[in-house]
Order: structure tokens, then C-alpha cells, then sequence
């Protein structure tokens, strides 16, 4: 045997062209792809001489590829606890191989546990005769937080009620699959399944197509078909929507991939609202009835009315709508129940219960610790076995015995005493290990699989493949992402090609007229935000290249230059203070990177980073690689500043002006002109007429002596980008007059404070109009506009330069620009409460609506 496991290794010996040792398992492990005497298993064969003709370097490039593709894709995992953190998705370029034969086997227990599975949930919440009969304990359901006892009762739409269901499975050392848990609150992962195999046929495309894997777009398009049938109400297009925690969920990606993919409305619990026994979509033409939630928050945190009162994820009333059959929640509300450990026990006494026999898949040997006699056992022989709290939780993780000291055994022991019913001790299963790429190297690492299945018209559809993990050591006895772990494809070899499927060209778009409210409102805000970086970031480059001109400023245009910054920043008292003055550049800094103030450079980027993840699925792919490039560059400018001060530090800033041109000019190349386009606009030209109007009259309304009076007309024109153009146009005048000219009329001029307003007006125009008959004419915020649009037209551009004789200021300019400013703020205003704020009723809509059609 030895001799042929040596004779293995030198056929592998290419890759590294040393001694390979990742073929190996440790003693008591299942290996996946050599078998107990060393050689390839046949369905491994030709993965492992495609890498052997790849090679050490060829697999570090299809590593790259890959982990670029990820990154552009922006495909994350826990992006919460750092803004600026790089936790892309990580992807092994090795697929994890089943062959088609053992699949089928798999599959069939896979269906027969979601049936099952679904039979309980309905016991449970129905007759619950599994209790009735002493098939469960009482005290693994009542004492279960995951029992809802407000959804006891409650029907549950269709013979199939568990839509969703994942399995958790590993191999045992015989080589056969064991269930280790069961995931049916909100399983995730099928969308990173879904991101691992598009990423994966790019990098290794031939490789791909020659080993005739099995598609994963059949089981997508169960759920389409599924979800459609769920619908309470009759008609062939329901409203379905996906129910997401937001943007700081871990799995925040998954949600928004999966959003695209099938075509449904990503939507918060802010997002919808319950009125007349419906549940309602806040999208910009009002309030549309939804009849379907897939869900991807849990269970407690859905209805802070009847459930978890301090919750903002879910939707006020929503059991009650469930209650009375007018929308489907998806899994069903208290589904988290099934996910217990406890459950695991009990298991093949429920198969008998139900069915009358034994389950083709068995679960992980669990003993609860609730039951004396399992106790006994527990106390026996916990250095073999592993103590988990019944109830799923991030926070108690799993001990496992033989890492523990004897105090800490009876340490152990004496906490399960307290409150038995709590714990639950599992067999340890020795994971099976797999090849994996990893530090450039060929590795042996521990694996888990998970796959998914979906209920369908006549059984449960299980998807061909799924999403296996591996550790990042070859000691790790326990993988999962939460303590670091790599992904893998998996691949189900068929006998022959498959047909080629996907949803792509088949899933119905959703309209951008049913966009929710959120979403338009972020995108209006992202607009903002990224215009308002842009501006205080050419306006600090402005004042650092005044202050380090070969000719010095005089001391009261320095200070007004200063000045300006703060007020344009909204930061007081900053420079308005004397002695901030005398210690410019401690200000300076602060105004960059103290996020502490909400317009410094860092916190306007923070949240430009913060809109685009909420709007996540409106992005392309260019998009979202700008996005990356903008983190990238703002953890830069950080460590630019460590030491203080900088030399030449407008350089610093150069990298975001050109990531947020770039930024700007996909939105205008790339985007499509729909309503999403339009409010990003809005906000855009909102916030740069808000700036501009804020530097003119900082730096060109206050009293200063006429020689200065240039520079500072230079300051503004050089902040907006028009002084190359001024000094062509006006050769021979140089005054305040043809500046402003530039600065607030010119149409032609894309940073003019009139070309802003024109802009706005010809997109609000564009945007759907409710039609009041109560009050015909123009709405408010047309007017607003129109009244700012005339008093810059009809403005005389050489009384608003003269200064008045007793003040020395520009009374009529100051003047103007505030009126100017008051207006956009209040076309603002009424354009949140007309497009974000619902608070009109159904009823009232439905008048609305029907006004419009006729």
C-alpha cells in the first residue's frame, strides 16, 4: 500500500515539483479524492491531471482571477464591523467533485428529510400530536425561544409549507453522508453557490465544460415557480418582494445577488407597511399590495408588534396580515424551531412517526441533555463528545470535550446542570478533507457541504451542488465562516452534457416604477453625498495650493479662504474661531479625517459607501469596482495623514477626485436614464447648486480690499473647475461681474448655479406626477424652482457685483444666493415628502391612481 500511495504522490509531483503531502488525510478521515490506497478516485482523475497540466503558477492565476472577479462583483462576507474592511468572499479555484451516481442517493434522503421536516413544522403549529404522543418532550418545543407561540394556529399556504430548506453534511470515515444540521429560518447560501459557479466557469471555462457538471439554474427557477403558486391572491403577476435585514447583514450580498437573479424588489422592513389588512410596497408610485415575502431576516425580529418590540428589521402588524391569510411569509414565521440541535435526537423516531421507517440520510448522534439518561451518558464520555446549546447562536459556541482541562469538564458540566433542557452533546464526526489551494500551495484541508432544497408542485427540487467550505488549517475541527473558512464549488458530474438553463433570460424585470421608496431616497443620497465629497475635496485642494503659491496670500484673504471651508463644511466654529487660525493644520486634518464632523471629507465618503451598499442591486459590475477603488483610496488618504501633515498634500486628495469623477461618469454613461438615474441626478445637482451657492458667497459676498478681490474670484473659479475657461473667455476683464456671469448664468457651464436648477427641473418634470383636483396648477416644488430659475435670469449681474458704500459688502449677491439656497433646500424638502414619505392610505392612492388614468 505504501508503495502505491508513494507512486500517487509522484503523479502529483508536477504541481509543486516537491513532495506533496495535500493528498494525504489524517488518520480517521475520509479523503475525497484518493482513495485508502492512494490512488485518484475515477471521478477525481481528470480534475487532478488538469491541475498537474496547470500547475503551481497556473492555479495562483486562476486564484487571482477569481478573488479580482469577487472583488468587482462585490460579493462580501460580514462587512459590519469595518467600513473600509476588504472581507471579499473567498473562493478555492478547486471544485469539490460528487459523482452523479452517489448524488442520487443523496438527493433522495435530502428530499425525504425536507418532507419530514415540513410534516413537523405543521405538527408543531397545528395538532401537534408528535407531542401528544411522547415522540418529542414537551420542554424541546415550550422552553425553544424559536416557538412562536403567536403563530400557533396560524394556517400555512400550500401541502409544501417549508419552501426553503438547508442541509448541513459532512462524510463520516466509511466515506457516507451525515447530517450535522438543518438550516430552515432563512437558509443562506444558495446565492454564494450561485456567485461560485459563474466566477468559477470564467477562470477554468474548459475545465468546466469537460466535466459535464450539473446546472444550478433548474433549482432557481423552482423557487420562481414555487413563490409564484404562494401568492394569496389569483392573477399571473403577484408582487413578491425579498425581505432583507439591510446593508449590514453578513450576508448582505447573497441578498442582493439573489434580488437581480430572480427579479424581485429587495426590500427593508421600513420599506413596507401594513394598512387594511394588507401589507404594503412604499414604492415611488405609492403604496402596491404585496402578496408574497421570501424573507432573510428571523423570525423574532419580524414584528416588533407581537414578537421582539424593540425590533427595526420587521414590519409593525405583519403576524396579524399572516394571521388572516392575506400575504405569505416565506419560510413560515416560527420555522427557526426545526433548527434546534435537540430536534436531531429525535429524529428517527419522527421518521417512524410519519413514515415507518428509518431515514436514508441519518443525523449526527445527538443526546439531549434534558433526559437523565442521556445525561448519565453525556457525563461518562464528554472528552468524545461535542456540547452545543439547544438553541442555535453566534455567541455560545460549541466545546468540544477533549479540549478540556478536567476543571473546565466540571466547570462544563455544572453550568449544563443548571438549565439541562438548554444543551444538547453531538458525536464528533470526523470531517472529511479535501484538496484546497491555499498560501500558494497544495493543501489537505476538513470540509463541509451544504446544499439546499426547494419545494416544487409534487415533491422538493435539491439543488445539484451547493456550497462546500474548508478550514483554513488541517487541525480545524470545526468549519464555518464565522471563525474564517474558504468556499468551494461544488460540482455533480453527469453522465453526459446537460442542457444549458439560467433565469437571466427568463425571469420577468422588475418595473422601476414598483422600486421601493428606500431605494430612490439612497440613490437621491448618494448623489448628494458623493457631490459633496467632491466639492470639499477640490475646495481643501483649493486652500492647500493658495497657501503653498510661490506668491503668499495676504493675512485677511488667507483667513477668509479659511473661513470659507468651514462654513462650506458647516464644521463651526473651525477657522471662524482665531485660534484655530494660528494652528491651521491640525483643522485641516480634522477636516479630512475626523468623522466625528458629518461634512468632513472621510464622513461624506463613508457615506457615499453606505448608499451604494443600499442600493446594492442597482450597480453594475464597473460600478461597484469604482466603489472598491473608493475604499481603497480613502484607507490610503488615512495612512497618508498618520504623521501629520503631508508634503504637497493636495496630491493626497487627487486619487478620490478622479475615483468620484469616475464615479459620476459611469452614472452617466453606463446607467440607464430610468427613475433610479433621475433621483441620483436630482441629488447631484441639488447638492452642487447647494455648494456653489455656498462658496460664491463665502469667498465674494464679504468685505475684502479691491486688490484682493481677484484672488479670491480665483479661489472660486479654480473649486469649480471654470478658471482655464474664465481666462479664455474674459482676456481682458478680470472682474466680479463676468465671474459671476460664469459662476451663476452661463447654461453652458455644467457647474453654473442655473445650469443645477434648469437640470432639476427638467428631471423633476420627468418623474411620475400624483394629480391633486384639489389643487390644480403647478405642484410646490415646481414653483420653487421656477421662482429660483427667474431671480437668476433676471438678476443685473453688475449690481450684484458692486459693493455697497457703507458696508463694503455685496448685499444684493448675499442676498440672492440665500434666496437661491432656501429654495433648493425647500425643493428638497417637498421632494422627500412627495416621493419618500407615504403617508396617504390606500383608499387615497387608489383615487390618486385612478385621477391618472383617466
Amino acid at each position: 500500500m505504501q508503495s502505491k500511495q508513494t507512486q500517487s504522490q509522484s503523479q502529483t509531483q508536477g504541481v509543486q515539483g516537491q513532495n506533496l503531502h495535500w493528498s494525504l488525510s489524517p488518520n480517521g478521515h475520509y479523503n475525497e479524492a484518493y482513495d485508502e490506497f492512494g490512488q485518484p478516485r475515477a471521478h477525481w482523475e481528470y480534475l487532478l491531471n488538469s491541475i498537474n497540466a496547470l500547475g503551481s503558477s497556473g492555479l495562483q492565476d486562476r486564484y487571482q482571477k477569481a478573488s479580482r472577479i469577487l472583488r468587482d462583483d462585490g460579493a462580501t462576507y460580514n462587512l459590519v464591523s469595518d467600513p473600509l474592511g476588504k472581507n471579499t468572499w473567498e473562493l478555492d479555484p478547486i471544485p469539490m467533485l460528487i459523482s452523479s451516481d452517489e448524488w442520487s442517493q443523496v438527493e433522495q434522503g435530502l428530499i425525504e428529510r425536507a418532507e419530514l421536516l415540513n410534516l413537523v413544522l405543521k405538527d408543531i403549529y397545528g395538532p401537534q400530536e408528535l407531542i401528544r404522543q411522547g415522540v418529542i418532550p414537551p420542554e424541546v418545543i415550550y422552553s425553544h425561544p424559536g416557538f412562536l407561540r403567536q403563530c400557533k394556529g396560524i394556517p400555512m399556504p400550500g401541502e409544501r409549507s417549508l419552501t426553503l430548506h438547508a442541509a448541513d453534511m459532512t462524510r463520516g470515515p466509511d466515506g457516507n453522508m451525515i447530517i450535522i444540521g438543518d438550516r430552515t429560518q432563512a437558509p443562506s447560501g444558495a446565492g454564494y453557490a450561485l456567485e461560485n459557479r459563474t466566477v468559477l466557469t470564467r477562470v477554468i471555462p474548459s475545465l468546466f465544460r469537460d466535466s459535464q457538471v450539473h446546472r444550478l439554474a433548474l433549482f432557481f427557477q423552482s423557487l420562481r415557480v414555487t413563490l409564484n403558486a404562494l401568492s394569496p391572491t389569483s392573477g399571473d403577476d403577484p408582487q413578491i418582494v425579498i425581505l432583507t435585514p439591510g446593508a449590514y447583514s453578513e450576508t448582505y450580498f447573497e441578498h442582493t445577488y439573489l434580488s437581480n437573479y430572480l427579479g424581485y424588489p429587495l426590500v427593508q422592513g421600513s420599506d413596507l407597511t401594513v394598512r387594511d389588512g394588507h401589507v404594503w410596497l412604499k414604492s415611488l408610485n405609492g403604496l402596491r399590495k404585496v402578496d408574497v415575502i421570501l424573507r432573510r431576516v428571523d423570525d423574532i425580529y419580524c414584528d416588533p408588534v407581537e414578537l421582539k418590540s424593540d425590533s427595526y428589521l420587521g414590519i409593525p402588524g405583519l403576524v396579524e396580515v399572516v394571521r388572516a391569510g392575506n400575504v405569505v411569509v416565506t419560510n413560515p414565521l416560527g420555522s427557526g424551531i426545526l433548527e434546534t440541535p435537540a430536534l436531531l435526537k429525535f429524529m428517527p423516531a419522527i421518521s417512524q412517526h410519519f413514515f415507518g421507517h428509518e431515514l436514508k440520510l441519518p443525523s449526527v448522534n445527538t443526546w439531549w441533555c434534558g433526559d437523565p439518561q442521556d445525561m448519565l451518558y453525556i457525563k461518562e464520555n464528554i472528552d468524545s463528545l461535542i456540547i452545543k446549546p439547544a438553541m442555535r447562536q453566534t455567541k455560545s459556541p460549541s466545546i468540544h470535550g477533549h479540549t478540556l482541562s478536567d476543571s473546565d469538564k466540571q466547570k462544563v458540566l455544572a453550568r449544563i446542570e443548571k438549565a439541562p433542557y438548554n444543551f444538547v452533546a453531538q458525536s464528533y464526526i470526523s470531517p472529511s478533507y479535501i484538496p484546497a489551494w491555499q498560501e500558494q500551495q497544495l493543501k489537505t484541508r476538513p470540509s463541509i457541504f451544504r446544499t439546499f432544497t426547494v419545494a416544487s408542485e409534487s415533491t422538493y427540487a435539491v439543488m445539484s451542488g451547493g456550497l462546500t467550505r474548508v478550514g483554513l488549517s488541517g487541525q480545524d475541527s470545526f468549519v464555518s465562516n464565522q471563525v474564517g473558512s474558504q468556499s468551494k464549488d461544488t460540482w455533480i458530474l453527469a453522465s453526459e452534457p446537460e442542457k444549458q438553463l439560467s433565469l437571466v433570460e427568463d425571469r420577468s424585470i422588475a418595473q422601476e416604477s414598483n422600486l421601493p421608496s428606500r431605494v430612490v431616497e439612497n440613490l437621491f443620497w448618494l448623489g448628494r453625498y458623493a457631490e459633496r465629497a467632491e466639492s470639499t475635496i477640490r475646495l481643501i485642494r483649493t486652500v492647500f495650493m493658495q497657501l503653498n503659491s510661490i506668491d503668499p496670500l495676504p493675512t485677511a484673504s488667507k483667513n477668509l479662504l479659511l473661513q470659507a471651508l468651514s462654513k462650506q463644511t458647516n464644521c463651526l466654529p473651525g477657522f471662524m474661531a482665531s485660534s484655530t487660525l494660528l494652528n491651521q493644520d491640525q483643522e485641516l486634518i480634522k477636516l479630512i479625517l475626523d468623522t466625528q464632523r458629518p461634512n468632513s471629507i472621510k464622513s461624506c465618503l463613508l457615506s457615499v459607501l453606505t448608499c451604494s451598499e443600499e442600493v446594492k442591486e442597482m450597480l453594475s459590475a464597473d460600478t461597484h469596482r469604482i466603489v472598491n477603488d473608493l475604499r481603497d483610496n480613502l484607507y490610503d488618504l488615512e495612512r497618508a495623514y498618520v504623521g501629520g501633515m503631508p508634503s504637497a498634500p493636495e496630491e493626497t486628495l487627487d486619487p478620490l477626485v478622479t475615483t468620484l469623477l469616475a464615479l459620476s461618469g459611469l452614472s452617466h454613461e453606463s446607467m440607464l436614464r430610468g427613475i433610479g438615474w433621475k433621483f441620483q441626478e436630482i441629488g447631484r445637482r441639488v447638492e452642487r447648486s447647494l455648494q456653489t451657492s455656498r462658496l460664491i458667497q463665502s469667498l465674494l459676498t464679504p468685505e475684502l480690499a479691491n486688490a484682493d478681490q481677484p484672488q479670491m474670484l480665483e479661489a472660486v473659479l479654480l473649486s469649480v473647475e471654470a478658471l482655464i475657461t474664465f481666462r479664455r473667455r474674459y482676456r481682458t476683464y478680470n472682474d466680479i461681474a463676468h465671474g459671476l456671469e460664469l459662476l451663476m448664468l452661463d447654461e453652458t457651464n455644467p457647474r453654473s448655479v442655473f445650469f443645477q436648477i434648469k437640470r432639476l427641473q427638467t428631471h423633476f418634470e420627468e418623474l411620475p406626477q400624483a394629480i391633486s383636483p384639489q389643487k390644480p396648477g403647478l405642484n410646490p416644488a415646481q414653483k420653487t424652482i421656477i421662482k429660483s430659475l427667474n431671480e437668476i435670469q433676471l438678476a443685473d449681474l453688475n449690481d450684484l457685483a458692486k459693493a455697497d458704500p457703507q458696508s463694503k459688502k455685496r448685499i444684493e449677491l448675499d442676498r440672492l444666493l440665500t434666496d437661491v439656497r432656501k429654495q433648493v433646500e425647500e425643493f428638497s424638502v417637498l421632494l422627500s415628502d412627495q416621493y419618500f414619505d407615504h403617508s396617504a392610505g390606500p383608499q387615497q392612492l387608489a383615487e390618486t391612481q385612478e385621477i391618472i388614468s383617466i
